[in-house]
């Protein structure tokens, strides 16, 4: 079962063509509904982890 909605919340808006298609990690044409953050909000992101470890050979 998946969703019928799909919200992304954004830290900045772009226009089309701004940045680098590679860079985007779900297409608009799957996004119905732009959230964006504010300062504050963008900042505070408690989903989004920054993990680092020691490389192994």
């Amino acid at each position: 079962m998946a969703g019928q909605v799909t919200i992304a919340e954004v830290e900045q808006l772009c226009e089309p063509g701004e940045i680098d298609p590679d860079d985007v990690h779900l297409p608009g044409v799957f996004v119905q509904r732009v959230v964006p953050l504010s300062t504050e909000e963008a900042a505070d992101k408690r989903i989004e982890k920054f993990v680092t470890r020691e490389a192994t050979e």
